[in-house]
């Protein structure tokens, strides 16, 4: 079995027409997904997605990588410090 690792994704959405094809690339890694937090900034016209992983890392800086391409979407991966199993 391939060694995972548990990641935060942290994206900012500042440009609504990148969001389905943002929701696509999510529902390509749904299997290593195990959740998300979205919230809408009103004020300030912008979301912000809080995504939990739990995938290879090569897995997690592909999607990673991706999302920051897509037009006004920035894209952060936190790694955790967990020892393997």
């Amino acid at each position: 079995m391939e060694e995972t690792r548990v990641a935060l994704l942290g994206v900012v959405v500042e440009n609504p027409d990148s969001v389905e094809e943002l929701n696509a690339l999510l529902h390509q890694y749904k299997d290593y997904i195990i959740g998300r937090m979205g919230l809408p900034y009103r004020e300030r016209k912008v979301n912000i997605i809080s995504i939990v992983l739990d995938a290879p890392a090569d897995a997690i800086s592909a999607l990673s990588g991706k999302v920051g391409m897509l037009p006004g979407v920035s894209c952060k991966a936190i790694y955790s410090k967990l020892p393997n199993e």
